[in-house]
């Protein structure tokens, strides 16, 4: 049952969360799995989001400096049409739930097929009898269908069933005034424009109140035989209303169709009646089911990891590589906000958290859809010059630390704009993109410029000193430890940059003189200005501590009180929650991974020793408040061989949303623990690396286990790695030979052949 995400449980608390876990998706449009009919009044956080649509809403501030941002956008809850109300016999009475006598219920999520099911057998409170089964998918290959399909089976029901479906275009955002993780204001941020119905199909169409972007819902229906029915207009909404008789059973499939001006410009409402009409009359359910199947066979095919003994285990990875998909942006306006689309948990941002966490899953499984997260940055590349520009830098790019549309989003500065790494951290993909794929195209399109910006960002914010170059005044990946001199994972991922944009701009200047020439001119790049880089990657600074042997995460950091971690009570976890910030600046103390991040990303700048001892000191004073961490210490525990603790941290990555161990899954789903969780698996116990010139592989199989495999889609070459107590296969499933390295030896894959050792 691996494939499937099973639940019986109607409890409050169990269903806020379910809202979140079984949400479906498919990169633009979203829907949270609440209940057609509602919980009779208990609490529902009920949602549907487009990726990228958004409002812009003011920052408040009591005191508002030169650079603050005035505004930030805001991710909307559009058209709710999940709505569908059921009234059973001479009395009409309501299905749900909550009354009568449930007689048993069932909800899975099938990730192989890409659906949702409830199963429900209901007695209702006169005795009425039925069975019904709600089915809802949204579709991977018409982005903006949203469908929900309906079979009952009358047992027991005197009188006719009677089925009220709804299109709401009043709707609200989620707020929480105490929880700094969700928003607490501007919950109202639609108008309706206009609703009704056009030959059998109901529309409505909102408009933000200030970004002035459209969204359009129409609904359509196909069904057995009606006696009767309806479509009725009320204010903002549109009931569609319909009569079936009981004497045999019934399906009513409900086809939403999703626009917006973003991606459908000015005639989005016209395309939305078109499609939503056109699927209704030569399309079924049954046949959307079978395009969804063959859409996740394919990526299944390329993105699955089969691990023995462990089903939760097993679950969890699939269910967290499935919602990853779910997720990712596929156009130039979307990437993965933090929450995906499954939740309006930070409002719908995306963070440098797609770049270090999500897109290396892509990446090495689904390589275009990683292509397509890298064209989002190209896209609001403009916006980041702009953003450097206003925090007093000549030149270069520095990229907003939240954002959607390519503003900075992010209010408070010492762990938001001061986070510049994000720069490196977008140039970091890009060089892991060109490495894993050649494609050199993507370099003179997209990544040159990128590079070349993000490398004059450091050449501006640093500054050289005594022969080595600093960057001052940063905050790095623990947002425990704020505006900061050098900070090692800001100045080692600089320096990668800095590095990697000259690389490529010789890279492109072998390979295509003519474009090559092109960009520099379009820059006004010089050849002094990149031998400028070079240079100051050479000189970059990094702290080392002789007497500890380690890298000091910076300059100050070392110097500081150790946080008391024992006289701390359990219950003032996350301290983010429980203490003001500049105390918890005051200690060593570290929210996340942060220089233990950036040994993994860079692992060949430190010595393996200096790796272990660091790892070591930063075990011991990290909280892993942030769910970004425990895969990333999973990773470097099996990388210095703790391999008891890099599975122990594994296990609290792989099923982090399912269990609900951060206590926040009703705001959505953890998407960067997700990646991370694949990450432990394949970067952790298989130890794989993109370098330069190869693919580097060092596997080892936690105890626990008789064998894992997985897929890498590397150069155009599909591998599959099988890990088991009787050793390593590699198999080069699809591509021309390929020379990889396991365990710093050449291995030489040839076609449709395994190598094992």
């Amino acid at each position: 049952m691996t494939w499937s995400i099973i639940n019986q449980s109607l409890e409050e608390a169990d269903l806020l969360n379910q809202e979140s876990i079984y949400a479906l998706g498919n990169g633009y449009l979203g829907v949270r799995g609440n209940f057609e009919e509602g919980y009779a009044g208990r609490k529902s956080i009920r949602g549907t989001y487009l990726n990228a649509f958004h409002d812009v809403i003011n920052i408040p501030y009591g005191e508002k400096l030169y650079g603050f941002p005035s505004t930030q956008q805001k991710l909307v809850n559009v058209i709710d049409a999940q709505g569908i109300d059921i009234y059973v016999g001479a009395a009409q009475e309501h299905f749900n739930l909550f009354s009568g006598e449930v007689v048993s219920y069932t909800r899975e999520m099938k990730l192989n097929d890409g659906y949702t099911e409830r199963v429900i057998h209901w007695k209702s409170p006169s005795g009425q009898e039925l069975k019904l089964r709600f089915r809802r998918l949204v579709s991977f290959k018409t982005r903006e269908l949203f469908a929900i399909d309906i079979a009952i089976e009358p047992i027991s029901v005197n009188g006719e069933i009677t089925i009220v479906s709804t299109v709401q275009g009043d709707v609200e955002n989620y707020t929480a005034v105490n929880d700094p993780r969700v928003a607490s204001g501007h919950a109202k941020l639609l108008t309706t424009q206009a609703q009704g119905s056009e030959n059998g199909v109901d529309y409505v169409q909102n408009e933000t109140l200030t970004s002035k972007l459209s969204v359009s819902c129409a609904a359509a229906y196909s069904h057995s035989g009606a006696a009767s029915s309806e479509h009725v207009t009320e204010g903002n909404k549109i009931n569609y209303k319909a009569s079936f008789s009981s004497n045999s059973p019934l399906s009513f499939t409900k086809w939403n169709v999703y626009t917006d001006t973003l991606r459908h410009g000015e005639q989005s409402l016209q395309q939305a009646i078109h499609i939503a009409a056109d699927l209704a009359s030569s399309s079924s359910f049954e046949a959307q089911l079978k395009e969804q199947k063959q859409y996740l066979d394919d990526f299944w095919y390329r993105s699955d990891i089969v691990i023995s003994n462990d089903e939760a285990l097993q679950e969890g990875i699939r269910f967290n590589i499935y919602q990853l998909l779910q997720s990712a942006g596929r156009d130039e306006y979307s990437n993965i906000a933090a929450k995906g689309l499954s939740g309006e948990g930070y409002e719908g941002h995306y963070f440098w958290d797609t770049e270090i966490y999500m897109a290396p899953v892509f990446l090495l499984t689904q390589p275009d859809i990683a292509k397509q997260l890298l064209i989002y940055r190209h896209h609001i590349l403009p916006f980041a010059r702009q953003r450097a520009k206003e925090m007093g830098h000549a030149k270069g790019a520095l990229y907003p630390w939240r954002t959607i549309s390519g503003t900075e989003c992010s209010s408070f500065f010492p762990s938001g704009t001061a986070q510049y790494h994000i720069s490196a951290d977008i140039a970091y993909s890009y060089i892991q993109y060109f490495m894993a794929t050649e494609d050199v195209d993507f370099l003179a399109d997209y990544g040159c410029e990128v590079l070349a910006e993000t490398a004059r960002l450091w050449i501006e914010v640093g500054h050289e000193h005594e022969g080595s170059f600093y960057i001052d005044e940063v905050t790095g990946p623990d947002e425990y430890t704020c505006c900061v001199n050098n900070n090692y994972y800001t100045n080692a991922m600089a320096k990668h940059n800095l590095a990697w944009a000259a690389k490529a701009m010789q890279l492109l200047q072998q390979a295509s003189p003519e474009r090559y020439a092109a960009l520099i001119q379009q820059l006004e790049l010089t050849a002094d200005e990149i031998t400028v880089w070079a240079n100051a990657a050479e000189r970059m600074y990094l702290p080392y501590d002789e007497a500890l042997g380690i890298n000091p995460q910076d300059d100050s950091f070392l110097r500081k009180k150790v946080w008391d971690f024992e006289n701390t009570p359990e219950e003032n976890y996350p301290l983010l929650l429980h203490y003001h910030p500049l105390t918890i600046y005051r200690y060593q103390v570290c929210k996340q991974a942060d220089t233990v991040l950036a040994h993994f990303l860079l692992e060949d700048q430190q010595s393996l020793e200096t790796i272990k001892q660091s790892f070591d000191y930063y075990e011991k004073i990290t909280t892993h408040d942030s769910s970004l961490s425990t895969c990333i210490f999973s990773i470097m525990a099996s990388k210095i061989g703790y391999d008891e603790k890099a599975y122990h941290y594994f296990q609290e990555t792989a099923r982090l949303d399912l269990d609900n161990t951060h206590g926040n899954t009703k705001d959505g789903l953890h998407l960067a623990n997700m990646g991370g969780t694949w990450m432990a698996i394949v970067f952790g116990f298989a130890g794989v690396r993109i370098k330069p010139d190869t693919l580097s592989l060092a596997p080892k199989l936690p105890s626990d286990w008789d064998h894992y495999q997985f897929k890498l889609q590397y150069k155009q070459r599909t591998i599959e790695v099988t890990v088991a107590a009787s050793g390593i296969t590699l198999t080069l499933l699809a591509g021309e030979a390929l020379t990889v390295e396991l365990f710093n030896q050449p291995v030489v894959l040839q076609p449709n052949q395994s190598f094992s050792s």
